[in-house]
C-alpha cells in the first residue's frame, strides 16, 4: 500500500530510512548550523535515481530550513539575509544557465578551499566588505547549488567571521538557506523537473525534518558558545577536505 505513495524505484524500506534520516540531519543542523543538508545528499545518492538527487534535495532542504527559520527566527540578521537574498537570485539565473556547463571537479575543489580558508585563516575587518561579501557570496553558493546540491557548509563560511552569537549565527544561516533552496526548486521546476511523483516522501521527510529541528534547537540552546565553535570549525574543516578529496577524484 505504501508503495502507492512513493515515485518507481523507491523501495517502502528505503522511503522510511529517508524519513529517519531527514529527522536525524535536521537535529544535527539545527544544533551545529550545517553538517545535516551533506549527509542528506549523502544518503540520497546512495537510495534514489542521481538524475533527481539535487532537485528532491533541493525540494527537502527547503522544509527543513524553513522549519528552522521558524523556530529561531527571532534570533535571524535580516539585513545580512536580505543582502545574501541579492546575489542568490543572480546566481540562480547564472546557474540554471550554466547547469551543464561547468565540470563538477572544479566546483568542488573551489568550494572546498573557500571552506578552509575561511574557517581557519584571519579574516580582515575592512568597512563594508560584509554587505558586498554576502552579496557576492550569495551569488557564488547558488551556482554551485545547482550542480552539488548542499552548500550549507559555503554559507556558514560566509557567516562565520562576521562575529555572531551562536543563535544568530544558526538563524540567518537557515534564513539564507531556506532562500537559496527555494530559488533552485524554481530553477529546477522551470527546467522541466516533474515534483509530483516525489510530493508524498518529500511531504513526510519535511515532517520529520521539523521534529529533528525542534530536538536539535533543544540541543543549541545548552551548547557552550567556545564548544559549539570549535564544533563548527571542525565540522568545516571535515567537509573541505573531504570536497577537495573528491576534486582530486579519489
Amino acid at each position: 500500500m505504501l508503495d502507492t505513495f512513493l515515485p518507481a524505484g523507491v523501495a517502502p524500506a528505503i522511503a522510511l530510512l529517508l524519513i529517519a534520516v531527514s529527522f536525524m540531519t535536521s537535529a544535527f543542523t539545527a544544533a551545529f548550523g550545517i553538517g545535516g543538508g551533506v549527509a542528506m545528499l549523502g544518503a540520497l545518492a546512495g537510495t534514489v535515481p542521481p538524475a533527481v538527487i539535487i532537485a528532491v534535495h533541493g525540494l527537502v532542504q527547503v522544509g527543513s530550513n524553513v522549519g528552522r527559520t521558524l523556530v529561531q527566527q527571532a534570533h535571524a540578521v535580516w539585513p545580512l539575509v536580505a543582502r545574501f537574498t541579492i546575489g542568490s537570485v543572480v546566481g540562480v539565473l547564472i546557474g540554471a544557465w550554466l547547469v551543464v556547463e561547468l565540470p563538477e571537479r572544479i566546483l568542488l575543489g573551489l568550494l572546498g578551499a573557500f571552506i578552509l580558508v575561511m574557517a581557519w585563516l584571519p579574516k580582515p575587518r575592512i568597512p563594508g566588505l560584509a554587505s558586498s561579501g554576502l552579496v557576492i557570496g550569495g551569488g557564488l553558493s547558488t551556482i554551485i547549488t545547482m550542480f552539488v546540491g548542499a552548500t550549507g557548509p559555503f554559507v556558514q563560511a560566509l557567516l562565520l567571521p562576521l562575529g555572531l552569537e551562536k543563535r544568530q549565527l544558526i538563524a540567518t544561516h537557515a534564513a539564507c538557506t531556506t532562500i537559496q533552496h527555494l530559488l533552485k526548486v524554481f530553477a529546477f521546476g522551470a527546467l522541466g523537473f516533474a515534483f509530483a511523483d516525489w510530493l508524498p516522501l518529500i511531504a513526510a521527510m519535511i515532517v520529520s525534518g521539523f521534529a529533528g529541528t525542534m530536538a536539535g534547537t533543544k540541543l543549541l540552546e545548552r551548547l557552550p558558545e567556545r564548544w559549539f565553535l570549535a564544533a563548527i570549525k571542525a565540522i568545516l574543516t571535515i567537509v573541505g577536505i573531504d570536497l577537495i578529496r573528491r576534486a582530486a577524484g579519489y
